[in-house]
């Protein structure tokens, strides 16, 4: 009988250690030049960073952004293009992720715009939202079953110009994300200087502007990127011509600017725009990323006040980095150099939040966002 227990409880051990062991997978969205092939997929090591070549998935022109639906079964990838199907349209594609990694086209949908730079999942899964870049507006989708998009189902098209009369001639639409509870959906618009805040409307079957139609950013700063604290009370908006991490706080149930600081050092005389930004899981820190000046920009963060102080800028070890991103387990940073086609990684220090570069860099061609799924 002892025998049997003890065989029994061997087989139950066995069991719950296969059942935990968990698979990581990264995802590189790229642009169609320097001989890149599409949207590769690499097996990543949680212990040391490292990542390996697993795939690559032939995309259609310019696969250049890539959100991946919180059920972990899909992948969605814009086409960043201006003339999609003979229209004056980017495209959005939908894809299964098979069980060896592999992205299995299910359909693929115009954005009714120019350009999308930004593609972005709703946190139930059920809505997909492209940011047109060029045309400054915002395509919305229904997920339907097994991840297909339906055609986009609306079309919120900005309004307006900034200062800069070059640049910010009208809207362009950056990026987009939903809250952390999916009830409002906030968009960053480098063409107009602001961050707008929708909401859905049961009456419309749309969305539309919240109470709270916007926050008016610094002008001429060309908000790009943007990243939500843990408790929702603080945005985090990265300004691509500023060169400028600006902090929104909610008060009384709205938003308004508490800071704005630089992400580059003050003595740097040279050309530089902001692209990515992220804060650690716990909050403590915030990246951004700096074309130009090719670095990261470490900010520790007060999570009481929200307000963030630089202790550290240091080089991507490459060229024109555009997005990264954070490590599930939040050991180390990957950054996407698109100029000088690598990705390097840097581990991260949990204590200080500061960077080390681990002297590793992949040779990729033009890489431009990196997306993670475990499972």
């Amino acid at each position: 009988m002892r025998t049997s227990l003890l065989l029994l409880g061997l087989i139950t051990i066995s069991f719950m250690s296969c059942k935990e062991e968990k698979e990581y997978l990264l995802y590189v969205g790229t642009y169609s030049v320097e001989n890149s092939k599409g949207i590769y997929c690499y097996d990543y090591n949680p212990d040391n960073g490292h990542f390996s070549f697993r795939n690559v998935t032939p995309d259609n022109e310019n696969p250049s952004y890539l959100a991946i639906s919180p059920n972990g079964q899909n992948l969605y990838a814009v086409s960043e293009i201006e003339d999609y199907n003979h229209m004056d349209s980017g495209s959005v594609t939908a894809y299964k992720i098979k069980d060896d990694g592999e992205l299995e086209k299910i359909n693929q949908e115009a954005t009714l715009g120019k350009h999308p730079a930004h593609v972005s999942v709703s946190p139930e899964g059920k809505t997909v939202v492209a940011a047109n870049y060029t045309s400054g507006s915002l395509s919305i989708y229904n997920v339907e079953k097994g991840g297909a998009l339906s055609e986009a189902r609306q079309l919120i098209q900005h309004t307006g110009h900034g200062p800069d009369s070059v640049r910010q001639e009208g809207p362009h639409a950056h990026s987009s994300l939903f809250t952390a509870d999916g009830k409002f959906l906030v968009s960053a618009d480098l063409g107009t200087d602001k961050v707008d805040f929708y909401e859905y409307s049961a009456d419309s079957n749309a969305y539309v502007h919240a109470k709270q139609g916007f926050v008016q950013m610094n002008p001429g700063f060309g908000p790009r990127h943007f990243d939500f604290s843990p408790d929702g009370r603080f945005i985090y908006v990265m300004n691509e011509m500023g060169s400028a991490v600006t902090v929104l706080q909610k008060d009384s149930g709205e938003y308004r600017i508490i800071q704005t600081l630089s992400s580059i050092p003050s003595d740097f005389k040279g050309e530089n725009t902001g692209a990515d930004i992220h804060l650690s899981k716990d909050g403590r820190f915030v990246y951004c990323s700096n074309r130009g000046h090719n670095s990261i920009a470490v900010f520790s963060r007060n999570p009481e006040n929200g307000k963030i102080e630089m202790i550290q800028d240091i080089p991507v070890e490459g060229n024109w980095p555009r997005n990264f991103a954070i490590g599930p387990e939040g050991n180390f940073l990957l950054v996407a150099n698109q100029k000088s086609n690598n990705i390097t990684l840097f581990s991260i220090d949990k204590e200080s939040g500061k960077l080390s570069f681990t002297g590793v860099s992949e040779e990729i061609p033009s890489p431009v966002c990196l997306k993670f799924l475990v499972r």
